[in-house]
C-alpha cells in the first residue's frame, strides 16, 4: 500500500500531461508552389548577384489554435549562414554574397514555433547563375617552337580558356589583336592558332614573334545590366632555324698587298664566311679556283691567304683570286657554296716621306709679306712650294692641308701623287685683317693616305700683313646725352665724345666737327671731342631748353661716321614771379572769391610754381588767401555788408592788401602787390547779361569789343535792306509826285529796348549810369528823288536781343547805357554822378560809346517818304 501511495501522484501528473499535449495542434507552413515569394522557401531560387541586404523571401505559416507563430532558420554543422529571418515577421534577408561556381545549392532548415510545438523543414535553395566571372587561360605561358619551313595555313597551336559561368556567359570566342600586323590567324572557336595563309616563316628576317590572343565570354546579365568580360594572353612564337640559306662572305671586297720585302710563306689577308642559317649553322670549306697562278694558296678551315713566292718571283703587280666558300653539313657533305674575289696588290716597300723643296732645294719655312683684305680667289703668287714623295705607287700618294686659323686659306691640290706644286688660295678675305692679326702663321702638313708607316712632313707658312684704311671711325655710343645749367658761362664744357678707328698711322688719326640746326651755340675740339658752348652764348631755358646736333668723326682720308647729340638745358631760378600791375583793382561781391594771378617765367618746376600769401592788411582778419590758386575770400563769419560796417568806419568798403607771389625755387624769389578790393553785394537779376557782367568785370575792353560787334552786325543789316529798297524802287515804273510829301511816321506801340552794358567802376566809387534818348526822325526818301507817288515804307532794321529783365521806369522809352565799370555787381538804382578823379581812359571810354550809339539811333530814324 505504501508503493501505491507513493506512484499514484506522479500517474496522476503524467496522464494530465499527455491529455494537454493531446490538445494542442503543430503549427505548418504554407506551400505556396514554386514562384511563390512566401510560404516555407521550396523550391527558391536566386542569382548569385542579388545584392546582400535583400529581403528575398517571407516564411509564412498558421497555427490550427490561432496562437501566434515565430520562425527561424538553422544550417547544418560547418555551413556558411546566407540568411537571416525575423523571427515574428518572417522576412528573410540575404546576408552572405553568393557565388554559384562555389556554391550553386544551399540547404537551410526552416521552422515555425506557436511556442510549444516546432516544426522543421529542410529546403533547398538554387543559386543561378549571373555573368560574374572572366575568361581565363589554362596552361599558360604560351612558348611555341616552330620551323621556318613550317607551310602556310599549317595549325602550330592550340590555346584554351575557360569561363566558369553558365550559357552565354560561359561560352568563350577567341581573336587575335592587330590582326593585319602579325602574321598568324586564330579560329574563334576552337583556339587553334594557324600560319596565315600565303606567309612563310624566316628565321634569317625574325626569330620571335609575340602573338596576343584575346578569350572573350558570351556576355550575360550581371546586376541588372549586360556584361561581357575578357581576358588576353601572349604567346611566343620561336622561330627554328633550317639549314635553307648558302654562306655568305663577311667583309667584301677583299685586298692584300704584297711589299718588295715580304718572305715567302707570309700571310697576305685572312677570308670570313659564314653559314646563312644562324640557327645551326654549318661549318665552312675554302679553296682557291683560280687566278693564283701558282703564287698563292689558302687554309681551307680559317681562308688564310698566304703568299708562296718571294715578290722578287711576282710576274705581276695586280693578283685576283677567286675563292669559293662551302657548307659542310655534320655527316661531311658539301652543299651549298658561295664565291668571292680576292685582289693581292704588289708593291715597294714605303721607305721615303713627302718632302718640301723651294727654289733652292728642300725647305721647311715660307714666308710672304701682302696687304690686308686681298680678293677672295688671290692665289698667293709668292710663295713658290713643291712637294715630293719618291716612293711609288700607294706609298708615293699624300694628303695636304693647312693647320691654324680655318676658314682663311685653302691649299690646292689635296691629294698629290708622287709631285705637285702647292697653291695657297685666299678664302676669306674679311679674316684676313691687320687689325686682328699682324702676322699669320700656318704649318703646311703633307700625311700619306694609305701607307702603314703614314709617313708626314711639315712646313711653317708666315704671312705678315700691312695695313690700309679699311676702318671707319665708329663712335662710343649712337647718341650723347648732356645736361648744362642755363646759368653756366660762355666756354663752359657740354659732353666729350669718344670715337675710335683701329687703323694705323695716319689713317687711325680722328678729326671732330658738329653741324646742324642746334650746334649754333656749341663748339667741339677737332682733337679731343670735347663740346663746350661759344665764349658769347647765353643759355635761357625760358626760351630754349632743348637742343640736337650732329657730331662727325673722320680720319685722314675722309672716312667718317655720325652721332646724335642731345643737350638739355636745366632750369635755374632767374625769375621773380610778376603781377600784371603793382596796384590792382578787385570788385569782390560777398559770397565770390576774387583772384590775383602772378607769373614766373621759369621753364621748370618748382621754380615756376607760385605760392601766395597777405603780407599787410588792416585790419587782418577779414580775408584769406588760398596758396595755390591766389583765390581772395572774405573769413566765413561774414555773409553781409552790415558785418563790414560793424569792423571798420569805411563805408565804402574799399581794402588794400599787400600780397605776395613766392616762387618755390632754390633760392626763392618773390615779388609783392597792392590790392584793392571793393566789396559789394550783388543784386542784378541772373541772366546772360548779368553773367556776361560778370565775366568782363575785370575786362571793360573785351566788353567794349563785344558791343562794337553788335553795333556793326545791326548797321550792316540796315544797309542790305535800304540797298534792298532802293533798286526795287528805281525798277518800278509808276510816276512819282513832284511835291515832297512829308509824312510822319506812325509810332508802334510803346516798346521800350534796354541794353545793360559794361560797368567800369573807379576805385572809389560804385558805378553810375547815363541814358542815351533820341526822338524818332522823319524818314529819308530812299531814292533821294521828287515824285508824288508815295513809295512803300522800308521794313525796320532788326532789334537787338532783348537784355535781361530790368525794374520798369517811368521815364521815356530809349535805349539805356549805364556806365562802363570794373564791377560785376548789378546796381538798379541810379548812382549819383562821378566824383572828380575819374580817369581819363574811362570818360574817352564813355564818349565813344555815346557817339556809336548816336550813330546807331540815326540809323534807326523816320525816313522822308
Amino acid at each position: 500500500m505504501k508503493h501505491v501511495r507513493h506512484f499514484s501522484p506522479s500517474l496522476f501528473l503524467s496522464l494530465v500531461h499527455v491529455c494537454l499535449v493531446q490538445a494542442n495542434y503543430a503549427p505548418y507552413f504554407f506551400d505556396n508552389g514554386a514562384r511563390s515569394t512566401n510560404g516555407n522557401m521550396a523550391l527558391l531560387s536566386l542569382s548569385e548577384d542579388t545584392p546582400v541586404g535583400t529581403h528575398v523571401y517571407t516564411l509564412n505559416g498558421t497555427d490550427p489554435e490561432g496562437d501566434s507563430v515565430t520562425y527561424d532558420l538553422t544550417y547544418e554543422a560547418g555551413s556558411r549562414r546566407y540568411f537571416s529571418v525575423d523571427k515574428n515577421l518572417g522576412n528573410v534577408t540575404l546576408i552572405e554574397e553568393l557565388d554559384r561556381e562555389k556554391e550553386d545549392e544551399i540547404e537551410v532548415i526552416v521552422s515555425i514555433s506557436d511556442g510549444l510545438s516546432t516544426v522543421s523543414e529542410k529546403v533547398r535553395i538554387l543559386v543561378m547563375d549571373a555573368n560574374d566571372e572572366s575568361p581565363e587561360f589554362i596552361n599558360t605561358p604560351y612558348i611555341v617552337e616552330v620551323p621556318e619551313n613550317t607551310p602556310s595555313s599549317s595549325s602550330i597551336f592550340k590555346i584554351e580558356a575557360i569561363d566558369k559561368d553558365t550559357g552565354s556567359g560561359g561560352s568563350i570566342t577567341y581573336f587575335l589583336q592587330n590582326i593585319h600586323a602579325n602574321k598568324f590567324t586564330i579560329d574563334r572557336h576552337s583556339g587553334v592558332l594557324r600560319i596565315k595563309a600565303g606567309v612563310t616563316l624566316d628565321y634569317e628576317k625574325s626569330r620571335t614573334h609575340f602573338v596576343v590572343v584575346v578569350a572573350k565570354d558570351g556576355g550575360g546579365k550581371l546586376r541588372g545590366d549586360n556584361k561581357v568580360f575578357s581576358a588576353t594572353t601572349t604567346v611566343t612564337i620561336n622561330v627554328e632555324d633550317v639549314q635553307d640559306t648558302p654562306p655568305m662572305f663577311v667583309g667584301t671586297p677583299y685586298y692584300g698587298y704584297v711589299y718588295e720585302d715580304t718572305l715567302a710563306g707570309s700571310e697576305v689577308l685572312t677570308v670570313v664566311a659564314l653559314d646563312g642559317d644562324r640557327g645551326k649553322p654549318n661549318s665552312i670549306h675554302y679553296c682557291i679556283v683560280n687566278g693564283d697562278e701558282g703564287s698563292f694558296e689558302i687554309n681551307n678551315t680559317t681562308g688564310a691567304i698566304s703568299v708562296i713566292k718571294s715578290p722578287n718571283q711576282l710576274k705581276k703587280e695586280v693578283y685576283e683570286l677567286k675563292i669559293k666558300a662551302s657548307e659542310v653539313s655534320q655527316e661531311g657533305d658539301i652543299s651549298e657554296h658561295t664565291f668571292a674575289t680576292v685582289t693581292i696588290r704588289v708593291v715597294d716597300l714605303n721607305n721615303h716621306p713627302p718632302t718640301f723643296y723651294g727654289e733652292n732645294g728642300p725647305q721647311n719655312r715660307f714666308e710672304l709679306t701682302m696687304y690686308e683684305h686681298p680678293p677672295e680667289g688671290e692665289i698667293l703668287r709668292g710663295l713658290k712650294i713643291t712637294v715630293n714623295d719618291s716612293d711609288q705607287g700607294a706609298n708615293a700618294k699624300f694628303n695636304l692641308r693647312l693647320v691654324g686659323p680655318g676658314g682663311i686659306f685653302r691649299v690646292v691640290p689635296q691629294t698629290v701623287l708622287n709631285e705637285a706644286q702647292v697653291t695657297i688660295i685666299v678664302e676669306n678675305s674679311a679674316a684676313i685683317d691687320y687689325e686682328s692679326f699682324k702676322v699669320l702663321t700656318f704649318k703646311l702638313l703633307a700625311i700619306e693616305v694609305n701607307t702603314p708607316e703614314k709617313f708626314s712632313s711639315t712646313a711653317d707658312v708666315v704671312i705678315r700683313l700691312l695695313d690700309t684704311n679699311d676702318n671707319v671711325p665708329k663712335f662710343s655710343s649712337d647718341y650723347y646725352i648732356a645736361r648744362i645749367p642755363e646759368n653756366s658761362p660762355g666756354g663752359s664744357n657740354v659732353v666729350a665724345v669718344t670715337a675710335t678707328d683701329p687703323d694705323s698711322g695716319l689713317w687711325g688719326e680722328i678729326k671732330y666737327s658738329i653741324y646742324g640746326t642746334g650746334a649754333d651755340l656749341f663748339l667741339i675740339h677737332p682733337s679731343t671731342g670735347i663740346i663746350y658752348t661759344q665764349p658769347w652764348a647765353i643759355l635761357d631755358a625760358e626760351v630754349n631748353s632743348k637742343y640736337n646736333f650732329y657730331v662727325k668723326a673722320e680720319d685722314t682720308d675722309g672716312k667718317y661716321s655720325l652721332a646724335e647729340v642731345f643737350i638739355t638745358v636745366l632750369d635755374v631760378n632767374d625769375h621773380s614771379p610778376e603781377f600784371n600791375e603793382n596796384i590792382q583793382e578787385k570788385t569782390m561781391i560777398i559770397g565770390s572769391p576774387v583772384k590775383i594771378e602772378a607769373i614766373d617765367q621759369d621753364a621748370e618746376e618748382p621754380n615756376n610754381i607760385v605760392d601766395y600769401s597777405i603780407m599787410q592788411a588792416d585790419p587782418a582778419n577779414v580775408f584769406d588767401i588760398d596758396q595755390s590758386t591766389g583765390e581772395i575770400k572774405l573769413k566765413s563769419y561774414i555773409r553781409s555788408l552790415d558785418i563790414i560796417h560793424n569792423i571798420t568806419k569805411n563805408k565804402d568798403c574799399i581794402w588794400s592788401l599787400v600780397v605776395q607771389a613766392k616762387d618755390r625755387g632754390s633760392p626763392s624769389f618773390s615779388t609783392t602787390a597792392v590790392l584793392k578790393i571793393d566789396i559789394t553785394e550783388e543784386t542784378l537779376h541772373k541772366g546772360p547779361m548779368a553773367a556776361f557782367l560778370m565775366q568782363t568785370k575785370d575786362n571793360p575792353m573785351k566788353a567794349l569789343g563785344v558791343l562794337a560787334g553788335v553795333m556793326g552786325i545791326m548797321v550792316l543789316i540796315t544797309i542790305m535792306i535800304s540797298t534792298a529798297m532802293f533798286w526795287r524802287n528805281k525798277r518800278s515804273n509808276k510816276v512819282m509826285p513832284v511835291r515832297r510829301i512829308i509824312k510822319k511816321r506812325q509810332m508802334p506801340p510803346s516798346r521800350t529796348v534796354r541794353m545793360e552794358w559794361l560797368k567800369f567802376k573807379r576805385p572809389s566809387n560804385a558805378a553810375e549810369k547815363f541814358v542815351v534818348e533820341e526822338d524818332v526822325k522823319s524818314l529819308h526818301n530812299e531814292n533821294s528823288n521828287n515824285n508824288v507817288q508815295v513809295v512803300p515804307v522800308p521794313p525796320a532794321a532788326p532789334l537787338p536781343p532783348p537784355p535781361p529783365a530790368l525794374a520798369p521806369r517811368g521815364d521815356a522809352p530809349g535805349w539805356r547805357v549805364p556806365t562802363v565799370s570794373g564791377s560785376l555787381t548789378p546796381k538798379h538804382v541810379i548812382k549819383p554822378p562821378k566824383k572828380k578823379g575819374h580817369s581819363s581812359t574811362h570818360n574817352a571810354l564813355v564818349s565813344e560809346l555815346k557817339m556809336r550809339f548816336e550813330k546807331r539811333n540815326a540809323a534807326f530814324g523816320e525816313p522822308h517818304i
